[in-house]
């Protein structure tokens, strides 16, 4: 059926609800603080038990699963009309956002305000914008009758933004067989357009770097802050966090990084290189911070902690560090981490996950690319490496081929890249309405 069809009416406009039910589910508290336990923060059930009623209203049932209370995921199996279409198709995006502190922003955070053709508050754009739009145009296409050929899960998720360690991690080892037969798996931080040289460019996610969430620790002599101590433990930890901080990685092109950056030199008239791929990379203007991570490992320091007064230097000093490496160079990081920081210093990891890569091509990366086309002709459509991580990491383990898809055509001057877990969130109304309508004829052709 030609997905234009489906616009004749509201009630069967695949983007017909999609501003409201963003603003709806922004509207819940889903604050994710990080505790290893899954404890702290109001936790996702609300906001599972709400989507769950959305698909029922329209006769999809779905299941609900906690391997921690309140940490919920909904899992719902939809379409597969056609016997001959094994190949399931997972699509899976989060519940949980990042804390937000109300005084920073120049709207409630948690109110799903409207201002200036923007919808405003946290999680507009991670990620309850592309939540919206899957629940939008499925529930539009259950009413018109208009279900996939192809079997689809959809997985709305705990936790991904501590790690997915209570949410997409106890699917996948708890209840593997909700995802039995499913071949590729599409979710966030993709699909988005950037503007270089003039032209809109829309990034796909096709792989992401690993993720080693660590707590550096180093070990001294206690002794009185006015004598002589040679075995400081925070001159130690702090010559290490100093040397980390500073360190400049070198820069490594993945295969996926190797076709976007070949996009950009072919708009520029140049050619990608590994030495101007720093210049290349500028080209994409405030998304450069982003992007700019995925052409070399990275580790940051985040956090500081030791002592207990003054006039005590302690036993103990501590640092977290938020290590990111990219796909093939993993030993490379590690190797070059513990130089920095030298034999004294211990190490235990808070997260460490796997970076991924899926190759840039088949049949459903056609349909992305003709989906986006067909709304917006004279883009490009190329793919990318992300710097974050997302439950693709837990879902990779099911042997998925998985793209990041969430499409939105942005202002040429809306630093997008800034809103993901910054203040004033905000992604435009009519950026979701094509985010819609652009999945929806994806839907089609998947």
């Amino acid at each position: 059926m030609d997905p234009e069809a489906s616009t004749n009416s509201p009630d069967t406009d695949p983007a017909g609800e999609v501003v409201d039910l963003c603003r709806e589910l922004i509207r819940f508290d889903t604050s994710n603080y990080g505790e290893p336990d899954g404890s702290g923060g109001p936790g996702e059930r609300k906001a599972a038990e709400y989507v769950a009623g959305l698909l029922e209203e329209v006769g999809i049932e779905s299941r609900l699963y906690e391997g921690t209370p309140g940490r919920t995921n909904v899992v719902a199996h939809w379409g597969g009309g056609d016997p001959t279409r094994t190949d399931g198709l997972l699509l899976h995006g989060h519940l949980d956002v990042v804390p937000a502190a109300a005084e920073d922003w120049q709207v409630d955070p948690f109110a799903g305000e409207i201002v200036d053709g923007y919808v405003w508050g946290r999680g507009a754009v991670d990620m309850k914008d592309f939540d919206a739009m899957l629940l939008s145009l499925v529930r539009a296409r259950q009413r018109a009758g208009r279900l996939p050929d192809r079997p689809i899960v959809l997985c709305f998720t705990a936790d991904e933004e501590a790690g997915g360690h209570h949410g997409a991690q106890v699917l996948v080892e708890q209840h593997r067989e909700e995802f039995e037969g499913c071949t590729d798996a599409v979710g966030e931080v993709g699909g988005f357009s950037t503007t270089v040289r003039g032209r809109r460019l829309y990034l796909i996610e096709a792989a992401e770097k690993g993720m080693a969430w660590m707590k550096l620790t180093a070990r001294g002599r206690a002794g009185h802050g006015s004598m002589i101590n040679d075995d400081n433990a925070v001159t130690r930890l702090a010559g290490a966090v100093a040397r980390i901080g500073a360190h400049q990685w070198p820069v490594r092109l993945s295969p996926t990084m190797e076709v976007l950056l070949a996009t950009v030199a072919d708009l520029a008239g140049t050619e990608a290189t590994p030495e101007n791929a720093p210049a290349l990379i500028e080209e994409f203007g405030g998304a450069a911070r982003m992007l700019g991570a995925v052409i070399r490992n990275t580790a940051n320091p985040t956090q500081l902690q030791a002592g207990y007064k003054v006039n005590v230097i302690p036993t103990e000093a501590t640092a977290h560090l938020d290590g990111r490496f990219l796909p093939g160079y993993e030993d490379e990081f590690f190797t070059t981490l513990r130089e920095l920081c030298g034999d004294d210093i211990e190490w235990d990891f808070l997260s460490h996950q796997q970076p991924w890569e899926t190759p840039y091509d088949g049949d459903l990366v056609a349909a992305m690319t003709r989906s986006v086309l067909a709304e917006d002709p004279e883009a490009l459509v190329a793919p990318y490496t992300m710097s974050g991580g997302t439950d693709a990491k837990h879902f990779r383990n099911l042997g998925l081929r998985s793209y990041g898809f969430a499409p939105l055509r942005l202002p040429a001057d809306l630093d997008f890249t800034a809103l993901f877990h910054g203040v004033d969130e905000r992604v435009p109304i009519d950026a979701l309405q094509f985010g819609a309508r652009v999945f929806d004829r994806f839907l089609t052709d998947a």
